[in-house]
């Protein structure tokens, strides 16, 4: 990955980034509220040795130096700690003194700084009183020679004791500010991992490098869509829309030399929109002036009498079996040329139906007869339906939903298409977000609206061959003969 593929990865899961960063504010706030306060007395202590001359000087003090770096080690003694213990008003045992007790040098001088924690100020200074005291006179007792009168070293208090008014600990700006950097991080590193391990397809040029295919069209994400999956009314000049009327520019033009009439709707998996773009393509292609045949193959789990308010107890298994004729079963929707076979009674066999002679000559008769033939099929990797009718019809179309569709399930699905030997017309990326991702702009306007200029398509989007105006004049649950 290059640097700009982790800003991607962030300011896609930004969501991600800030759950964590408030997460850790959160801990940092516990944790602050849940400390005791900590209170600091300290005292600072000045090494010497008694010398005379200059170059006495001199080493006296590296030898007061040496002696400074030893007393902090002195400092945690078990002997200061008795000492300090045994006067009454600390009120600590000498394993209590030790805990609270640090020492340190300045570096290049020779003093020691010693300081004492303690939850309570008071006697944080007591212990520190103490400690100024008894630490000088076994400085004093150890240093001074055996028959001698006087310490070789002296150690005389030069700043203190005193007791900090605020508590060192804890310091809330600090820690909210350690939390918060850690919290963008963590997150930051989460949103990058998660981008490194997720498979699903999320973009036309992740589509189109995972099917090899050409794709046809990107459907943008439209929270409206559940509520409203079909292209009727107001619905129709949105942007999904648009994408449809590419989707059906780009399969007039998929085949130079022979149009496709019969194209075969299917996905990977259930719950990616394949019904509802097979209801919309269809839609659009009758707007366009063609007259088009929309038929419900999914017989496990049929949709579109459903989405478009008509009879489904009988349609394409009916005519297969011979119960009725295909003029009877066909049902017509809205004011154009669009006419629908929906499912019918579900069979228990339906692969069999689907491949049978009978399903061969009624694909070959609806394609004389109409100007293009919609099948909505099973999920290829469902069940076998959709590759046996795809086999039967010109081509297909595969439908995978942005987020959901993983690489290699959109493979596996390209490779039950191949075979069987049918043609893989492209795929259509469904609920794709921030556009449709195939280069091309539209200015959106209602069907009233006065004036409407031309739509400007880049080269990808070559221009249909009969421009008629789309109408938006659809009316969910006419019925014809």
């Amino acid at each position: 990955m290059e640097l700009r593929d982790y800003v991607s990865a962030v300011r896609k899961r930004w969501w991600l980034v800030a759950t964590t960063a408030c997460l850790a504010l959160v801990a940092a706030v516990v944790m602050t509220a849940r400390t005791a306060p900590t209170y600091a007395a300290g005292v600072t202590f000045f090494v010497s040795t008694p010398s005379s001359g200059v170059t006495d000087a001199y080493q006296g003090g590296l030898f007061s130096q040496q002696r400074a770096r030893s007393y902090v080690t002195l400092v945690g003694s078990d002997r200061l700690a008795d000492a300090v213990a045994a006067d009454p008003a600390v009120g600590l045992d000498a394993g209590e003194v030790q805990r609270r007790i640090s020492a340190r040098t300045i570096p290049d001088t020779v003093l020691l700084q010693v300081t004492v924690t303690d939850t309570d100020s008071a006697r944080a200074l007591r212990v520190a009183q103490a400690v100024a005291t008894k630490f000088s006179a076994l400085v004093a007792q150890l240093e001074t020679p055996p028959g001698g009168s006087s310490p070789t070293v002296r150690v005389d208090v030069v700043t203190g004791p005193r007791v900090s008014t605020d508590p060192i600990s804890p310091q809330p700006a600090r820690n909210f500010a350690i939390a918060l950097l850690l919290g963008l991080v963590a997150g930051a590193a989460a949103a990058v991992v998660r981008e490194i391990l997720d498979s699903s397809i999320r973009s036309a040029a992740q589509l189109r490098q995972a099917s090899k295919k050409a794709i046809l069209a990107a459907v943008p994400h439209d929270a409206h869509a559940l509520e409203s999956p079909l292209l009727v009314e107001d619905a129709a000049w949105s942007p999904r829309g648009e994408a449809m009327r590419h989707l059906r520019t780009n399969l007039q033009f998929v085949d130079p030399d022979r149009r496709a009439r019969c194209v075969v709707v299917t996905s990977a998996l259930p719950d990616e929109g394949k019904s509802t773009i097979a209801c919309n393509l269809a839609i659009v292609l009758a707007e366009a002036g063609h007259r088009v045949l929309l038929v419900d193959a999914d017989v496990r789990r049929p949709k579109l009498a459903g989405y478009l308010d008509l009879e489904g107890a009988v349609g394409l298994t009916n005519v297969l079996v011979g119960q009725l004729d295909l003029q009877t079963a066909v049902q017509r929707f809205g004011d154009h040329d669009l006419w629908v076979l929906p499912s019918g009674s579900i069979p228990p066999n339906p692969s069999e139906l689907l491949g049978s002679k009978q399903m061969t000559r009624l694909l070959a008769e609806v394609g004389e007869a109409y100007d293009y033939v919609v099948v909505d099929s099973s999920p290829l990797l469902v069940v076998t339906d959709a590759a046996v009718v795809a086999s039967r019809a010109d081509g297909a179309v595969l439908v995978t939903r942005a987020g959901r569709t993983t690489v290699a399930q959109v493979q596996a699905a390209v490779q039950a298409i191949d075979a069987v030997s049918a043609r893989l017309f492209g795929c259509v990326l469904n609920g794709a977000k921030g556009g449709n991702g195939d280069g091309y702009t539209y200015a959106y306007y209602g069907p009233h609206d006065a004036e409407r200029p031309r739509h400007r398509l880049s080269a990808a989007a070559a221009p249909e061959p009969a421009p008629a105006e789309p109408v938006s004049g659809v009316k969910v649950g006419t019925r014809g003969a």
